[in-house]
């Protein structure tokens, strides 16, 4: 497939859901590994093993990565941008609560569909597209409310700034990916640009933490850090930049509001939470606002 489509058809909605799905047990596998792992050093080991799944992925299919093609300057960019995004989050969670940093940092379709139209004039969202966004977002915040109880102290606000920066973050990645020649550069190079980026920060930012470095861990972590290479780093963020150079970036970003609802899901089917009413609230909402995001103009 070759052209631009200007909605999201079966399959780019399947896609979404799927890796919507994944993401949100994503936080699952994080949350129950980081009392063996420590936060900066998974990313690390999930980076790095995933920028060299990668390249082998493309030396087996061929697929050239070095070429010169113009991407460079955008693609350094966007892998910048991209290691931001994650910093900011593991930063963000010394400082503040899961549920609050995840609020703040799901602000980034709005980044997105705020500045897309100024890169691409026809991905502008409307009038009932942003009601759905805000929608989809309240739903979220609905989620996430009990977070928000109590005193909020200085270093809370500190992490929940850098929530904010991280999601700014998300949303100038997409940006820079479809405002770029890397929009039409392959779904391979996109990824690899920011993987490698991404490997090549992380363990110093590590290491400046004090984290404590090994391998010595259980099957179970193991097999958790493989889950969040191999899906999550490389298979889901792969479909994720393939989707990008195919279908309205705007369309898309409103998908990402399921990932923090899922994990909440996975959170009562895994880890036997309580099924609260907010929460049945917050899947009825995202799914409105999705519904309503859209929707396709008469």
């Amino acid at each position: 497939m070759s052209e631009r489509k200007h909605h999201l058809d079966g399959l780019a909605v399947g896609l979404l859901i799927a890796c919507c799905l994944f993401w949100g047990f994503q936080q699952i596998l994080i949350k129950t590994t980081v009392g063996e792992v420590p936060p900066l050093w998974q990313a690390s080991i999930r980076f790095v093993c995933a920028t060299g799944l990668l390249w082998a992925w493309c030396a087996i299919r061929g697929v050239s990565l070095f070429g010169r093609d113009g991407t460079l300057r955008a693609g350094l960019l966007a892998g910048a941008l991209f290691a931001g995004e994650f910093c900011c989050i593991y930063l963000g969670l010394r400082d503040t609560t899961a549920s609050r940093l995840t609020v703040f940092l799901y602000t980034s379709p709005f980044v997105v569909a705020l500045l897309m139209p100024r890169v691409v004039p026809t991905e502008k969202l409307h009038g009932v597209q942003w009601a759905g966004l805000l929608i989809a977002f309240v739903g979220v915040a609905v989620a996430f409310g009990e977070g928000f109880m109590g005193h909020t102290t200085a270093r809370q606000l500190r992490g929940d700034a850098l929530a904010l920066v991280a999601g700014t973050l998300w949303g100038l990645t997409t940006l820079v990916i479809r405002g770029s020649k890397l929009g039409s550069a392959s779904a391979e190079k996109t990824l690899f640009y920011q993987v490698a980026v991404t490997a090549a920060v992380v363990p110093f930012l590590s290491l400046a933490w004090g984290e404590p470095w090994s391998f010595s861990y259980s099957a179970q972590a193991w097999g958790s850090l493989a889950a969040q290479t191999i899906i999550g780093a490389f298979a889901s963020y792969l479909a994720w930049m393939w989707l990008l150079r195919h279908y309205p970036a705007t369309q898309m970003a409103s998908f990402t509001f399921l990932t923090p609802v899922f994990a909440l899901v996975f959170g009562v089917v895994l880890l036997h939470e309580p099924l609260t009413v907010q929460l049945m609230l917050a899947l009825a909402g995202v799914a409105a606002g999705i519904v309503l995001v859209n929707r396709k103009r008469s």
